[in-house]
């Protein structure tokens, strides 16, 4: 703490002696200690120095100058804090014994860093701060307590080739997940989303095409498959500008082929995926199927089925307010398909159609339907172009005709279409799902069709909670390693959400606790500057780790780092259960 000058009598002669002073934890006081033995007083006065005490007494606070100096500490170009939240993905990705089949792909490059290593840590930093490649490189990866070894030209070409291969280490990945913890297929789910990217130019990759966003970029499509169990099965990129109801066919066919699986599964997906072809295709394969349908689209003879108020069977929720209504049917069905030859075909397949009815949803639908209504209305009374009218255009028709019904050269009038806009308010809050499977219980089909939120959740994560977009890649190959590196975040995320947690968390409290869970170094060890939440309580007691300790040493941090995460011990069940 601070150095002073001893002087010591002993014999008549008075010796001297620079002491250190500092705080020692065991007798939880001050202590001192030599730092250097001068002689006696009387010697060096004898050795010719005129006043021995005012010199050292000199040199002492000249020491303890220095040590106040020294004790100014400077900040460092690197930050002390560390993120530690990513250690389940570790643990997930070590069990899944990935690292030596990357190495067989870093024998086909002339790459001198570790192509595991980049893959890695490229995972770990989308999960605990998504950013930009760039201010990943310079900020996020060395913050994490992997090292690295490569530079951020690397980390591009790393990324382009991830991406040329990405479908092979998506391959990889399925097979290793199935190899540990099992897939289940007796059902699929399968949707597609785009992505945007912000650029003036298309190219071969980035073409528009429809976007939900409504926005006038080029896209990127996306194709994602779930198992039963919400864990993702495959992924597949394509040009924005395609039709992704033929996705659906590839993938699964292609998802089969590599794994050589022959089991039966029914494949889920909504009415933007619901064709003929997709309906025909599963079917031939021995496949079923269950997708939603647009009810607007019906028959109708069939809308009338639909809108009569029989065999309804009412679902009530804890409020005794009616939650839902549901009815359903089994009966032949036409579904005209196209050949390799392109030419059409009529076939006809036994299909069970489930109707339900949701108060809730049609409420919200009309308020939506009138709000369009008096955009339209409101446009046209002050002759706006048709272009300008978006989806509210829909509800209006535009005509230049003369009192006779004849044309003129005159500008277009709008008026609106109130035959539509009563046909959409009296279907809306229906739902229609149709499905091979014939002996499945309605509300199981509900359920079943229900569970489609985790693959639209999917996406979401991508797109907001690991900042997929928007994406600063150029190249084709970078942008699909890109979102490799997404898929494989979530992938990862959920094997521990529903394998090792058995989906007692929702994805929102694991995503906070994998980028608020952060540690500054100091002088000992760590300091846990994370906030105690009750998911981080009950991981810490799930894995047994020091994770809400406030110190934490570099033994317990070696611990949290090597932990091998194991699936949470499911309740034992007695003869009364």
């Amino acid at each position: 703490m601070a150095y002073f000058l001893k002087k010591t009598v002993t014999k008549n002669r008075t010796y001297l002696a620079i002491y250190e002073s500092f705080y020692d934890p065991k007798k939880k006081g001050t202590a001192h200690k030599s730092y250097r033995s001068l002689g006696s007083l009387e010697t060096l006065i004898e050795q010719g120095m005129a006043d021995p005490i005012a010199h050292y007494q000199a040199e002492v606070d000249a020491l303890n100058a220095a040590r106040k100096e020294e004790g100014v500490r400077l900040i460092s170009e690197v930050s002390p804090m560390k993120h530690l939240g990513y250690f389940p993905l570790q643990s997930i990705l070590r069990q899944l014994n990935i690292e030596n089949y990357i190495d067989l792909y870093q024998y086909t490059t002339n790459f001198d860093f570790d192509l595991f290593s980049l893959l890695s840590s490229l995972i770990y930093a989308r999960s605990v701060k998504p950013c930009s490649k760039r201010k990943t490189f310079h900020e996020v990866l060395p913050s994490l307590f992997e090292s690295i070894d490569f530079s951020y030209d690397q980390l591009l070409d790393g990324i382009a080739f991830l991406g040329n291969e990405y479908e092979k280490i998506i391959e990889l990945f399925t097979h290793q997940v199935g190899a540990k913890y099992g897939y289940s297929l007796e059902r699929t789910y399968f949707d597609c989303a785009n992505f945007y990217f912000e650029i003036d130019r298309q190219d071969d990759f980035r073409r528009k095409g429809p976007s939900k966003e409504r926005r006038p970029d080029p896209l990127v499509g996306m194709g994602l498959l779930l198992d039963a169990n919400q864990i993702p099965l495959a992924m597949k990129l394509y040009p924005g500008n395609e039709n992704e109801q033929p996705l659906l066919r590839e993938v699964i066919k292609d998802l089969k082929e590599r794994h050589g699986y022959r089991g039966r599964t029914i494949h889920v997906a909504d009415k933007g995926l619901n064709c003929a072809d997709n309906i025909y295709a599963s079917v031939s394969d021995g496949d079923g199927y269950l997708f939603s349908k647009s009810v607007k689209k019906l028959p109708q003879k069939e809308k009338v089925w639909l809108l009569l108020e029989q065999d309804w069977t009412n679902v009530y929720g804890q409020d005794k307010k009616l939650k839902f209504r549901y009815k359903s049917c089994v009966d032949t069905f036409e579904y005209t398909i196209h050949e390799p030859d392109d030419t059409m075909r009529t076939v006809t397949l036994d299909e069970k159609r489930v109707i339900t009815y949701n108060p809730s949803l049609a409420t919200k639908k009309r308020a939506e339907i009138l709000k369009m209504v008096d955009k339209a209305q409101n446009m046209s009374l002050s002759q706006a172009k048709k272009a300008d009218f978006g989806e509210a255009g829909k509800y209006l028709t535009f005509h230049s005709q003369d009192n006779e019904g004849k044309k003129t050269n005159k500008k277009a009038v709008a008026s609106l279409n109130q035959k539509l806009i009563d046909q959409d308010l009296e279907l809306a809050g229906y739902n229609l799902l149709v499905t091979s499977e014939l002996k499945m219980t309605d509300l199981d089909i509900i359920a079943t069709y229900r569970n489609l939120w985790r693959i639209e959740e999917s996406f979401r994560l991508m797109k907001s909670d690991l900042d997929a977009r928007p994406v600063f890649l150029q190249k084709e190959n970078s942008i699909k390693g890109h979102f490799l590196i997404c898929y494989l975040t979530v992938l990862l995320e959920r094997i521990f959400q529903f394998k090792i947690l058995k989906n007692q968390c929702s994805s929102s409290e694991i995503y906070e606790m994998m980028r608020s869970f952060r540690l500054v170094k100091n002088d000992t060890g760590y300091i846990n500057i994370s906030s105690k939440t009750p998911f981080l309580e009950a991981l810490a007691k799930h894995c047994d780790l020091p994770l809400t300790h406030y110190f934490l040493s570099e033994t317990k941090i070696k611990k949290v780092l090597n932990h091998q995460i194991k699936p949470k011990r499911e309740p034992k069940r007695t003869s009364e259960d």
